[in-house]
C-alpha cells in the first residue's frame, strides 16, 4: 500500500467509498449521497486551500477497471472554523474501504495526515467522531488525540440521534500566534 495525493482521477473511487459509509454506516452524519462530479470539485476545492487530500492505494488489488492501482482508503483535513483566529486548527476526516477496514489503512492515512499538518505548522487537529464509534475512537488515542468532550444528539441519521465526540491532538508546544 501507498500513500499518494488525489487527482481528480480518483474521484470516482473517492465517491464510491463515501457514498458507501453514507448508506451503511452512522459514523458519518450524511444522508445524501454525492456524485462524481462533487468529488471532484471537493478535490480542486481542497488543493486550492492548501490542504490535503492523501489517497491510500493497494497495487495488490486492481481495481475493477483493469490493472490500475485500487483506492482503499482517502483521508483530509480542512479548515475547524471561519476566522482568522482559527487558521492553525484543523478537523480531518478519514475513510476506508469496508472491505480493508482492520488493514492498518486509517492508521496509515491519520499518520501522513499529522505529518501534513505537522509541516504546515498547523498547531490543533481535531476529529469529530460519532460517539459509539469505538474502532476510530480508539486508532485516534493511539495517535495521541485526546478526548475534549461530547456533544449529545446533535445529528441524526436512519431516525436516530447522533452523539458526536471531539478529540484533539496538539501537534506542537508553539503557543505563538503565527
Amino acid at each position: 500500500m501507498r500513500i499518494r495525493e488525489a487527482t481528480e482521477a480518483d474521484a470516482g473511487a473517492l465517491t464510491r467509498i463515501l457514498n458507501d459509509a453514507i448508506t451503511d454506516d452512522a459514523a458519518i452524519g450524511k444522508d445524501r449521497i454525492v456524485d462524481k462530479d462533487e468529488r471532484i470539485a471537493w478535490i480542486a476545492e481542497r488543493h486550492e486551500s492548501g490542504f490535503p487530500v492523501l489517497v491510500a492505494v493497494s497495487d495488490d488489488a486492481p481495481d475493477a477497471i483493469g490493472d490500475e492501482e485500487k483506492v482503499v482508503g482517502f483521508a483530509s483535513y480542512g479548515s475547524w472554523r471561519e476566522g482568522n483566529g482559527y487558521r492553525r486548527t484543523v478537523e480531518l476526516s478519514i475513510y476506508v474501504h469496508a472491505d480493508h477496514q482492520g488493514e492498518g489503512i486509517g492508521s496509515t492515512l491519520l499518520e501522513s495526515l499529522i505529518e501534513s499538518a505537522r509541516r504546515q505548522k498547523r498547531h490543533v487537529m481535531i476529529a469529530a467522531i460519532e460517539s459509539e464509534n469505538e474502532a476510530s475512537i480508539e486508532l485516534h488515542r493511539t495517535f495521541g488525540f485526546e478526548l475534549s468532550g461530547q456533544f449529545r444528539e446533535v445529528g441524526t441519521k436512519r431516525g436516530e440521534w447522533l452523539n458526536l465526540s471531539i478529540m484533539q491532538l496538539l501537534l506542537d508546544e508553539e503557543q505563538d500566534d503565527q
